[in-house]
């Protein structure tokens, strides 16, 4: 049987005509009233705030490289809209580089510490904000970066930036593709309007389920390819040397058991220090808030329930370190090297109905891995890990403290659930060679 020839990209506007562009003209003066209404405030953070200042600059569409010149590599923008995304696409960007060294690859983000994990990440390469989207700062950005292909990790889709797209030839493709039941069901009832699924021309989606769910958005099955989930590639394998100035301030007593919550939310840190009191005190817990700027609000709820933490920032300016109480990492980017001395891992927004945060890294460094009932987010991913006994959800939030004491206790049992994680991490790569080859075919142009 002949092999079916990949649909062409999409070169050109597919939903041309009147009333589809004065509906994205009513989308972009929505923009320009919400952009003026807080202008004010912008204006004024931006005055004592150089870090929010800079953020303003880069949505606005300043801030940009200038075009690529006649005879220069033609450009790829790789666009992650926070930290998970940015270091999914590592093992992407080392692939596609090394097969494909005519094109250079610009990383484009939106919150800060996605911005700040990129520029460490991908040092040399161009760093750029995702504009906002109005219709003339997405068509300057696009200008600026001229991409011949734009790729977005998992679902990060906004119309009018689609739309510029279209109409400037660019194609764009979802890679690690991934929609939950309920954004399903949000974007099925404006599938119509916006923001036009059928504008991208290739979906690499992580499994069938997904797959199905961009089908029916985007109007057919001809552009959606089940590839496999590229986060499982940009894992490494086993412990991060977290390094002699992190071992000492963060690392517990000789034979203490170092927990680490990582990527915590609101109200799960109280939790855990009241966890830890009553079911764990004899190990070292080291509370990694998902947002560091939260740090000292922490300290605050935990100043209420009588427990004194200590943060990280603190002790490296000479604060004594003292294992008897918790710490706060209160900095960016240093989750993966805390992980590394770490004995058993939480895994945070997941007592929450928050969906949940990463358990690959933990259970890639061959870690034992805990985290709560909400894991919606990485339903797969949990579902994986438990089934070979790399991991533990708990049912109930309120067995919190028992369940962690019970691991604190069993060394033997952390040891195979470490094994475990391992094994399960090295069976599933193989995602990102599938996407790239997808990309080759249907998106990226000729060498």
């Amino acid at each position: 049987m002949m092999k079916a020839t990949p649909p062409a990209p999409i070169l050109a506007d597919p939903n041309p005509g009147v009333l589809r562009s004065a509906l994205h003209a009513f989308y972009s003066g929505l923009w320009w009233i919400a952009i003026s209404l807080g202008s004010v405030w912008w204006l004024g953070r931006s005055v004592y705030d150089r870090s929010f200042r800079q953020m303003v600059r880069g949505r606005l569409g300043f801030d940009l490289p200038r075009p690529a010149l006649s005879g220069e590599r033609r450009r790829v923008l790789i666009h992650g809209v926070s930290v998970g995304e940015i270091k999914a696409a590592q093992y992407l960007v080392t692939l596609l580089e090394q097969e494909r060294p005519d094109l250079e690859v610009v990383i484009s983000t939106v919150t800060d510490t996605g911005y700040k994990i990129a520029n460490d990440l991908y040092q040399g390469r161009k760093v750029v904000r995702f504009p906002v989207e109005p219709g003339w700062i997405v068509r300057r950005f696009l200008r600026r970066v001229s991409p011949m292909c734009v790729i977005l990790i998992e679902l990060e889709i906004w119309p009018n930036f689609l739309r510029a797209s279209n109409e400037l030839g660019i194609p764009v493709a979802v890679v690690n593709g991934r929609i939950t039941q309920s954004s399903f069901e949000s974007y099925r009832h404006f599938r119509n309007l916006l923001p036009q699924f059928n504008r991208i021309s290739l979906y690499c989606v992580q499994v069938e389920e997904y797959g199905q769910r961009f089908s029916l958005l985007s109007g057919g099955q001809e552009r959606i390819l089940v590839t496999g989930n590229v986060k499982w590639d940009s894992l490494g394998s086993g412990r991060i040397d977290p390094g002699d100035e992190l071992r000492e301030l963060l690392g517990g007593t000789s034979g203490q058991v170092v927990i680490t919550a990582g990527s915590t939310h609101a109200d799960e840190e109280v939790r855990l220090v009241q966890a830890w009191q009553q079911d764990f005190p004899e190990a070292r817990l080291v509370l990694v808030p998902r947002h560091p700027p939260r740090a000292a609000e922490v300290i605050e709820e935990l100043g209420r329930i009588g427990v004194g933490a200590q943060r990280l920032s603190g002790l490296r300016l000479g604060e004594a370190p003292d294992p008897g109480r918790p710490v706060i990492v209160d900095t960016i980017g240093e989750l993966e090297k805390v992980y590394g001395l770490s004995d058993l891992v939480f895994v945070g927004g997941s007592l929450i109905e928050h969906g949940g945060q990463n358990m690959l890294e933990p259970a890639s460094q061959g870690l034992p891995v805990i985290y709560g009932p909400h894991v919606q987010n990485f339903i797969l991913e949990a579902s994986l890990l438990e089934e070979a006994g790399a991991a533990l959800r708990l049912q109930d939030p309120q067995h919190l403290g028992r369940e962690i004491a019970g691991l604190v206790a069993d060394p033997g049992r952390r040891e195979v659930m470490s094994r475990s994680g391992l094994a399960v991490v090295t069976r599933q790569r193989g995602a990102t060679q599938r996407t790239l080859e997808a990309l080759q075919a249907r998106c990226l142009p000729p060498a």
